[in-house]
């Protein structure tokens, strides 16, 4: 420990304790403690809604290497409760930085903690599961760390996409004289609005207890559910308000909207041991039997045989992709109506670009709808 920084743990509610060094804003925090495997983007998942009451362990060991922009930014704030780090770096001389890590951290009244075996910490979290835990200083005893924990609610049954959403509707301009979209903002990110408006389509964002007749009403060519935190068994009033839209307006969603346009057709979800997150993840189309390598960043699945078709109450639909980690489902497609959805992040903010194509699918079927 260097002369400049006290001492910190991170304490998880099974009693494994993992030691290190106080950086960024003073702790004590508490929160769901996850892992993500991406090489790059530190910023980007900071500020990423689905990571909303979380404490990020980055598997990378040096984080911060480039600093921190405006331009890195994927919402108006941090979400993350707090970062994880084997070897954070606080240099700002990269050219596009404005500040450094973990300054930003500390100004933004974020409590990271470094030195930490990350190998270690993921090692469990993969056999133990992602579970509740905090990061404390150093002179905090383990006792008060476990009631802290013990008061911090489990993410099942979790809603987390009205902490989240917009208080009131905001509308991105295309550059272009494209389609006009309403999404129901459970969590969406920079990157996806710039993927749509890039295209020359107009995305028109309402809060996510926005009632379906009101996103009729708004006269869009199409709908598109987002990402965001949270259990989707929770986000019922989403559910039925997707429901009401199927069949009346092109339907695309990704991440969390793909577990609600599954949950609205019959299908349940269920928590991942410890979830997909990183940009590492290959999907696999069955339809084309064509792999992307995917960015991820969800800790629940649709329940499902992916490849089977099944009916619901929309006409027939089809499980068309799969995890090739673990098996799970990574999309559907209705086959009588216009809608479907992916788990994975086509934006890439971070992550390859293997799936960017899927907003231009979306919108030549908005153009033919």
């Amino acid at each position: 420990m260097t002369a400049d920084r006290v001492s910190a743990y991170v304490l998880l509610e099974d009693g494994a304790r993992f030691d290190g060094d106080a950086v960024g804003a003073p702790g004590p925090v508490t929160g769901e403690v996850v892992f993500t495997t991406g090489m790059s983007g530190y910023q980007e998942s900071m500020s990423d809604p689905s990571f909303a009451r979380q404490l990020i362990t980055f598997t990378y060991p040096h984080i911060g290497n480039y600093g921190v922009s405006e331009a890195g930014m994927e919402s108006d704030r941090i979400h993350a409760r707090a970062a994880i780090m084997r070897a954070a770096v606080n240099q700002a001389d990269a050219p596009a930085a404005d500040q450094g890590w973990l300054d930003w951290l500390r100004d933004n009244g974020i409590p990271g903690i470094d030195g930490v075996d990350t190998r270690a910490l993921v090692r469990h979290i993969r056999e133990a599961g992602a579970m509740r835990g905090g990061v404390f200083p150093g002179e905090m005893s383990e006792g008060e760390a476990h009631e802290r924990i013990d008061a911090e609610p489990s993410m099942v049954g979790r809603d987390l996409a009205r902490e989240v959403t917009i208080p009131e509707p905001l509308v991105f301009e295309g550059e272009g004289d494209g389609p006009r979209i309403a999404a129901l903002d459970t969590g969406i990110k920079h990157s996806i609005v710039r993927n749509f408006t890039s295209r020359g389509a107009t995305l028109e964002l309402y809060p996510c207890t926005t009632g379906a007749q009101a996103l009729l009403d708004s006269d869009a060519d199409g709908i598109f559910l987002v990402h965001g935190p949270g259990d989707p068994a929770a986000l019922d009033y989403i559910v039925d308000t997707v429901r009401e839209l199927i069949g009346r307006k092109p339907v695309f969603g990704i991440c969390l909207g793909h577990q609600l346009l599954s949950r609205a057709v019959g299908l349940e979800t269920f928590k991942l041991p410890f979830g997909h997150r990183g940009a590492n993840h290959p999907v696999k189309d069955l339809r084309t039997d064509r792999i992307a390598i995917t960015s991820q960043n969800h800790g629940f699945a649709v329940r499902g045989e992916p490849g089977t078709r099944l009916q619901s109450d929309f006409g027939e639909a089809e499980l068309t992709h799969v995890n090739l980690y673990d098996g799970t489902v990574e999309g559907l497609r209705l086959l009588d109506v216009p809608a479907g959805c992916v788990q994975y992040h086509p934006e890439a903010g971070p992550g390859p670009n293997d799936s960017l194509a899927l907003f231009d699918d979306y919108l030549r079927e908005l153009a033919h709808a």
